[in-house]
């Protein structure tokens, strides 16, 4: 009996050797040979972001770095005073380095300091016999040419979350000197941009004392990524726009691509991406200019008159006759409420009432046909619409009709607020992106979809709108700008290319009509200018959309940038004397009048304090109002509902 016992525990452990030693003799051998050796990731270079034109976006930088590697470290309070004498270390620095230095694995780096200049980076270099377990790197970090003019199209890069490791899981997320995108396109096509790391095998013993360095695989970049933005366009709509905060968008009628997608004031993305500082950070967000939002995208306005374009194509679509005259004498009367013109323009068919802005006849012609047509048409048009486009957080704003508004305010649509939509005011909110998709509609004549990847358009097909109805509406926009209209002041510097528009103003807030268009209104408070167009009028290839901020008005502010913006895209050089002369009277270009501001803020930091105000309520009653108003969300309550003078 003990030699069968005996016997059977003999053929269990052989049975169970042989188990391991034949069948699982692969696993094991990885675990050892794992053991053995460490595998450290090389973060591989970013795809390039280029125009329609091959000119580079965001491209990538030689970058000098300095990490740690704890198991080579000898004497670490000694290298570690060293390093913050060579490279000028914060004791913010020195506090994180330690920190990481606790938490850090034997052979993983530990980055010390990132975008060294090559004065520091050589003064290390040459050190290095007295510095053991520093690992000076030369790599690649991502940069931005274009800088601020290009923040909000673009977006930045920066060090994966926590979240986003214990998400993902993967090594490369928390290898040093790796980046991916947070914001714009480089989040948006991260997965197109990021590219193969690279890798180095090292040998190491148990206890993780790096050995020897065994074989090195190099990265693989990521893709570049071709759009259809024209780099000099762009550069040149952040430079016009000059200090007003505000957004351009152009857009190319023979493809539907987006040629510039401008907004400014912006933030520069080579400051997110690089690190950015307590006192950048907090002038970012202290700015009432909003720099943080894509105003082009996210901004939301009451169209004001660029709308009425939308309201004649539902009239003619109703039957009424394009000659129809309808007699103005400053205003429409609806029971006992007298809706205001700008002025008293006598007689008016849709011609001369497109030309010359004129509220009477919007309000007649939109009473008589209802909002569901108007509304039809707004959204024909590309109003309310959210587009496919590689960005994110994009606003469709509001269309409004009596379904919506019994659905948002449990309330019946009223005639009033007809009159309101007709002239482009009221519930009515659209962004400038899909202003100058309107524009483009109107000018074209199909439903062109916006794109920002070259050869990703799709053929428009033709809008269900007679053409006899879209070349009326075209020919008063003509006259808006070449004739008797309400921007003939910004007439193309061309004598054989004539651009038709559409000039708006919409209210912010409920001023008396002498002091809505004065100076002395707050920043805040003062309507916003808006502008459409499309250009060469016979032969629409070009259609864009301006708005200013606070303005006042869409002739005197949003139609001037949108002239030069079309004068770029057919004369360059007339273009950049007119720009020229303008910077002088700013203080330069956008990246100077930053720094200024960047300066003048850090001054304004050393100051002492302002005391608190007596009225603390106050105070955050009038911030939020702020907040609000930058939104370009009418600051009128919902109940009431204003109707402007709308001063063209």
């Amino acid at each position: 009996m003990l030699g069968g016992v005996q016997g059977a525990v003999a053929l269990v452990l052989a049975g169970r050797m042989t188990w391991l030693s034949v069948y699982e003799n692969e696993r094991y051998r990885l675990m050892a040979e794992s053991n053995r050796v460490n595998l450290t990731l090389t973060p591989p270079r970013r795809g390039w972001l280029v125009d329609r034109n091959n000119i580079p976006l965001a491209n990538n930088r030689t970058d000098f770095r300095v990490d740690l590697i704890p198991d080579r470290m000898e004497e670490r309070d000694k290298t570690l005073a060293a390093l913050q004498q060579i490279l000028r270390l914060t004791p913010e620095d020195m506090d994180r380095i330690k920190t990481d230095l606790k938490r850090a694995s034997g052979f993983r780096p530990v980055p010390v300091i990132e975008n060294l200049d090559w004065e520091r980076f050589a003064a290390v270099s040459v050190r290095l016999p007295e510095l053991p377990g520093v690992s000076p790197t030369r790599g690649f970090a991502r940069n931005y040419p274009l800088g601020a003019a290009v923040g909000h199209l673009i977006g930045y890069v920066g060090a994966a979350s926590a979240e986003q490791y214990q998400k993902e899981k993967d090594p490369l997320l928390v290898t040093p000197g790796f980046k991916l995108g947070k914001d714009g396109l480089e989040k948006v096509l991260e997965n197109r941009l990021r590219g193969t790391p690279g890798a180095k095998r090292v040998e190491v013993t148990a206890r993780g004392k790096l050995v020897r360095e065994l074989a090195t695989r190099p990265d693989r970049p990521g893709e570049t990524v071709k759009l259809t933005i024209d780099a000099g366009l762009q550069e040149y709509a952040a430079r016009r726009l000059g200090p007003e905060s505000g957004s351009a968008v152009v857009v190319d009628l023979m493809t539907g691509g987006l040629v510039a997608l401008c907004s400014m004031p912006a933030y520069d993305p080579n400051s997110f991406s690089d690190g950015i500082s307590r006192t950048e950070w907090a002038m970012l967000s202290e700015d009432d200019h909003i720099p943080l939002m894509n105003k082009a995208l996210q901004g939301l306005y009451p169209p004001g008159s660029t709308f009425k374009p939308a309201t004649a194509l539902a009239a003619l679509g109703a039957g009424i006759d394009a000659n129809r005259v309808v007699y103005c004498n400053g205003g429409y009367t609806l029971g006992n409420r007298r809706f205001g013109c700008l002025g008293r323009h006598g007689p008016m068919t849709l011609h001369t009432a497109i030309a010359r802005s004129c509220n009477t006849y919007f309000y007649t012609v939109g009473r008589d046909v209802g909002i569901e047509a108007i509304a039809a048409a707004a959204r024909k048009l590309g109003l309310g619409a959210e587009y496919p486009l590689p960005l994110p957080s994009q606003r469709y704003g509001t269309v409004p009709d009596a379904g919506w508004k019994q659905r948002r305010h449990k309330q019946s649509w009223t005639a009033a607020d007809t009159l309101n939509v007709s002239i482009g005011q009221g519930y009515l909110l659209v962004s400038p992106l899909q202003l100058a998709v309107f524009a483009a509609r109107v000018a074209s004549g199909r439903a062109i979809m916006p794109s920002l990847l070259a050869g990703n358009t799709a053929v428009a097909q033709p809008l269900d709108f007679p053409a006899e109805h879209l070349a009326a509406v075209r020919s008063g926009m003509d006259e808006v700008v070449n004739g008797h209209g309400t921007a003939g002041r910004s007439k193309l510097p061309f004598p054989d290319i004539r651009m038709g528009g559409k000039t708006g103003t919409a209210q912010v807030r409920r001023i008396s009509g002498g002091a809505r268009g004065g100076l002395n209104v707050p920043w805040k408070y003062r309507d916003h200018g808006l502008f459409i167009c499309f250009a060469p009028v016979d032969n629409p290839r070009y259609a864009a959309a301006v708005v200013i901020e606070h303005g006042m008005s869409g002739s005197g502010a949003a139609a001037p940038v949108a002239r030069d913006l079309l004068t770029f895209l057919f004369d360059r050089s007339r273009a950049m004397e007119t720009l020229a002369a303008l910077e002088r009277g700013w203080g330069g270009d956008y990246r100077t009048r930053m720094a200024a501001q960047a300066d003048a803020f850090r001054a304004a930091q050393q100051a002492p304090p302002a005391p608190p105000p007596e009225d603390a309520s106050a105070a955050v009653t009038n911030a939020a109002e702020a907040a609000a108003n930058a939104t370009g969300v009418p600051a009128v309550d919902a109940g009431e509902r204003i109707v402007p003078e709308d001063a063209e």
